[in-house]
């Protein structure tokens, strides 16, 4: 069944317009026809079932048949900052593979040795809503704009907070200080890895440094072997 990204939908709604990109798409592309049944996902955890009742190329008309509410809600909250790679590509392949196993929120931190200053997150944000269409996830992750390191460790957060860095010292596994069902804060550094006065300051500010094995992983694999542990750890409750 053919799945399409309608945040602004509500749950009150019988019927749906979509948009002139997306009736493209549903009526030239995949050549859905009148009667066809589709779902819609608003990004804020509904699923919608509903059927074609115009299929026009520019408004196609859907009749919403039912509604279902936090679909596939996770039981936690995952929030990685990262720094940008210097190849985009490489940023992008990290969002794809995060959104299909599971994150809530990213952010863009600008380090002292980031060698990529700046990211369009209007074209980030495409990839991200792909892979949740891709892997029909209800919920659609928090993109933020970039952030220098300093300024985003003023921000506030309400859980646990870890730093992921090479620095030979010491260090504790996500396995053995998470804790399940909670919020989640990771920071993971640039190709050259967080500064020792960066990592100190991120230590004044309550967060608490992680090893992700013994292997030196590039900025995306660390990034995403970090979310791939969250999910993994909060799937053994019980």
């Amino acid at each position: 069944m053919q799945l399409f990204y309608t945040p602004d939908i509500d749950p009150s709604y019988q019927q749906y317009f979509l948009n002139e990109e997306e009736s493209k798409h549903c009526t030239r592309v995949l050549r859905l026809e009148n009667g066809s049944e589709v779902q819609l996902i608003d990004g804020r955890g509904g699923l919608y079932n509903a059927r074609i009742m115009d299929a026009h190329p520019k408004r196609t008309i859907l009749q919403i048949n039912s509604v279902i509410s936090s679909f596939n809600k996770r039981n936690h909250y995952l929030h990685i900052a990262v720094a940008p790679t210097k190849n985009i590509e490489r940023l992008e392949w990290f969002l794809e593979k995060a959104t299909e196993i599971g994150i809530d929120e990213i952010s863009p931190v600008i380090c002292q040795r980031s060698e990529r200053k700046e990211v369009k997150v209007e074209r980030l944000n495409k990839i991200i809503t792909s892979a949740i269409k891709q892997s029909i996830k209800a919920y659609h992750p928090v993109l933020n704009e970039p952030l220098s390191y300093q300024q985003f460790l003023k921000k506030p957060f309400e859980g646990q907070k870890f730093i992921a860095h090479c620095e030979k010292s010491a260090k504790v596994t996500l396995q053995a200080e998470l804790v399940k069902q909670g919020r989640y804060l990771i920071l993971i550094g640039p190709e050259g890895d967080f500064t020792p006065v960066e990592i100190d300051e991120a230590l004044q500010n309550g967060f608490k440094p992680i090893t992700l094995g013994e292997s030196r992983l590039r900025t995306e694999t660390a990034a995403l072997e970090a979310c791939f542990e969250v999910n993994f750890l909060n799937r053994l409750i019980g």
